[in-house]
Formats: C-alpha cells, structure tokens, sequence
C-alpha cells in the first residue's frame, strides 16, 4: 500500500512491517501504540525503524494513519483533557469566598 509519511511516499506491505519489528524490542509506550504481534510499540518507534528517518520528521498521526489501513490494532493516547464541571454563578462566587468560619 502507498501512502506518505513526512512528505516522502512508501510502499508498506503488512508483512514487511513485520519483519522489519521482529527481534526490536519495544520502548516504554507513553503515547499513540501499535500491536504487532504480541507487542505493543510506541507508534513513533515503528515509524523510525519502517522509513528510515528521525522520529522529529514525521508525526504520530502520519504513522498511525497508514499502520491502521494496513491492518494493525493501534491505541490512539487521549490528549484532550478532561472539561472541568461547569459552576453556576452562585457556586463559582461561593468558591471563591471560601466556606464560612467555624465559631
């Protein structure tokens, strides 16, 4: 399958990613992760070993886009943080005048 990574086309094939991840063992996954095999790999790593090139030039997104159209399970990290519940005008002045003084 062609697809394009950092502006550079590849043509990936299922099995050549494969062998090219066997016998490289996997990073601490701290973000976006793909399954090959039994293992799970952080997505930038199998992107450096599959094109070649240095982990700055291409994002997550890139990779994770092209491993997924070529079959393989891929964990997207969540990045969006968690909306704060959203006060009214009463409990937000309340908060900031604090509880009242035990006496």
């Amino acid at each position: 399958m062609r697809c394009v990574i950092a502006r550079f086309p590849f043509d990936l094939v299922k099995s050549d990613v494969q062998a090219s991840m066997k016998g490289i063992k996997p990073e601490p996954v701290t973000g976006d992760s793909v399954k090959i095999g039994r293992r799970a790999y952080p997505v930038k790593q199998v992107g450096e070993v599959i094109t070649r090139q240095d982990r700055r030039d291409f994002t997550a997104g890139e990779v994770t886009r092209a491993l997924t159209r070529l079959g393989f399970t891929c964990d997207v990290a969540a990045t969006t943080p968690v909306p704060a519940r959203k006060l009214s005008p009463m409990q937000n002045a309340s908060a900031l005048l604090g509880a009242p003084a035990a006496a």
